[in-house]
């Protein structure tokens, strides 16, 4: 997100101290300032008010009477009608007058116009971040100097979590990174930063948001790299908490490592998912994984290494601690299944309309896999009563759930029986 920065920051580029509160989405961004009088002006370049999101400018600390939004001219525009160099590949350099900030539209020594490109053109000092961009400002006017601060909420940093599912034949270690990200011109030196994973309503739009993370007061010197820890929650939202300061280049990604949850169950299968036939089918099954993990998994995308080569990637939601995680990587060619459906027997009302079917579905499992495999099948079934012989009772939707392990280049069969009772 981008902060509220005063001129001298501005026009220098250093980096400034801030608090950011990183959403998936957007990040709240707070800023003290201090006004000398009762008047306080604050330049925001176009880029951060561009990712301002309309209606969340706060100012707590200071009252104000009134608060004045004006759009100024870049650093750039200061420069017209004065002498530029201009240095093109091939051409050298030479003197230009720049006439027009906004396309570059220079004049020179012959009188001809043209357009130049920023990069060609060569100033006595050095230019600001943001040079070609005009700058917004805010003037408060405020009852009495002092000291606040100025908050509010941009769409231009961001974080998310992703994953690394480690997996061998000795087990499996879930690793995690958090990728923090600033779409602005401008760095930050984060002075506290908190991360937030869950749903935030702004203006009736749900954004997904993390938790917490803090980072100690900048220093002079490059810092050790952060650490990511837990906070428990906060209103039904995931927090956790950075170990030190660190600085949030402009334009860049900072990934952090973030938390290696402990698995406290983990099982590769192969999957199968379908509704109820009466046709008979084949095809492969698809390369499954289950795990558990002891802390909460902020939603991000995920990928499955197996020996330490990539299987696989998927994308898992916001998990509760404990709460099962279910992985499907696509078609696996090794595990084949044949479905074949047998009428057992039908019943037919007074006016002869069949009102009860039963049948035997039957499924055969092949493996050309060197280990053992277990296959899963789920089978949804509708209709107004369903009994399956292997749940209780009768149903208006039921599920078939078959399980099998399939031996190393071996096959195995599975049956269970259903019942569809038409009658009213």
């Amino acid at each position: 997100m981008q902060r509220f920065l005063l001129l001298a920051a501005l026009l220098t580029g250093a980096a400034s101290a801030t608090d950011l509160r990183i959403y998936p989405s957007f990040t709240e961004v707070r800023d003290t300032v201090r006004a000398q009088s009762t008047t306080l002006n604050i330049p925001l370049p176009e880029s951060v008010w561009n990712g301002l999101i309309p209606g969340t400018l706060d100012l707590d600390g200071l009252n104000f009477s009134q608060v004045t939004q004006t759009s100024g001219a870049s650093w750039l525009a200061g420069l017209e009608g004065k002498t530029v160099t201009l240095e093109e590949p091939g051409r050298g350099a030479q003197v230009v007058t720049l006439v027009r900030a906004r396309d570059l539209l220079v004049r020179d020594a012959q009188g001809q116009y043209r357009t130049a490109r920023f990069e060609d053109l060569r100033f006595s000092g050095a230019p600001p971040v943001g040079a070609q961009l005009p700058a917004q400002t805010l003037t408060y006017t405020l009852t009495q100097p002092g000291s606040g601060t100025l908050s509010y909420l941009t769409r231009a940093v961001t974080w998310s979590a992703r994953y690394t599912l480690r997996a061998s034949a000795a087990g499996a270690r879930l690793d995690a990174l958090a990728d923090i990200r600033n779409g602005t011109e401008l760095p930050y030196d984060v002075k506290a930063t908190e991360l937030y994973a869950g749903e935030v309503n702004l203006s009736g739009n749900p954004v997904m948001y993390r938790e917490s993370v803090q980072a100690a007061p900048a220093s002079a010197r490059a810092p050790s790299a952060p650490r990511i820890g837990a906070e428990g929650e906060l209103g039904g939202l995931y927090r956790y908490a950075l170990s030190s300061a660190f600085t949030l280049p402009a334009s860049s990604t900072v990934t952090l490592p973030f938390i290696r949850p402990k698995l406290t169950g983990f099982e590769r299968y192969a999957g199968l998912s379908t509704g109820f036939s009466t046709q008979s089918s084949e095809g492969v099954m698809s390369r499954n994984y289950r795990l558990k993990a002891g802390e909460r998994l902020p939603a991000g995308p995920l990928t499955v290494r197996e020996d330490g080569r990539v299987v696989g990637q998927t994308v898992i939601s916001d998990t509760a601690a404990g709460a099962q995680v279910g992985l499907s990587l696509g078609a696996d060619p090794d595990v084949r299944y044949r479905r074949t459906v047998q009428q057992l027997s039908a019943s037919k009302n007074a006016r002869g309309d069949v009102t009860k079917v039963t049948y035997r579905v039957t499924y055969t499992f092949e493996s050309g896999r060197e280990r053992a495999v277990r296959a899963e099948v789920r089978e949804w079934i509708g209709g107004p009563r369903v009994t399956i012989d292997t749940l209780p009772a009768r149903q208006e939707q039921a599920t078939a759930e078959l399980r099998a392990d399939i031996p190393a280049g071996g096959k195995v069969s599975k049956s269970f029986t259903v019942v569809i009772d038409q009658a009213s």
